[in-house]
């Protein structure tokens, strides 16, 4: 996965802080969750596909900065992500944060034209 190795971290936490406040027991990483949505659309996966992805491949795992035993998480997650991000108007937020990275960094890594 060139992604991490190029860019380091894509999303950050703080960019949803707006809609992933720090109460309660802490939840999966907001910008962990944003690139599996990103991956997850390129690789065309249903939310479960994705999840069991996260789950045993070692390249979801990398990309995230995972541990090898680290035991992913219930399909249900995603679809609580993007419905966060509906409900504090953030729809777009994944989208203009991957745009707005350098696009000469960017273009190699994902094909972008």
């Amino acid at each position: 996965m060139r992604v991490r190795d190029e860019l380091g971290e894509l999303f950050a936490d703080a960019e949803f802080a707006e809609a992933f406040e720090a109460r309660g027991q802490p939840g999966r990483s907001p910008g962990q969750l944003a690139l599996v949505t990103v991956l997850q659309l390129a690789e065309n996966l249903t939310d479960r596909a994705a999840s069991h992805r996260v789950r045993y491949g070692m390249d979801l795992k990398y990309a995230l900065g995972l541990e090898l035993d680290d035991p992913g998480f219930d399909a249900s997650v995603l679809s609580g992500f993007r419905t966060r991000l509906v409900e504090h108007g953030m729809e777009e937020k994944v989208l203009d944060l991957l745009l707005s990275t350098k696009t000469d960094t960017v273009n190699p890594v994902l094909r972008v034209p």
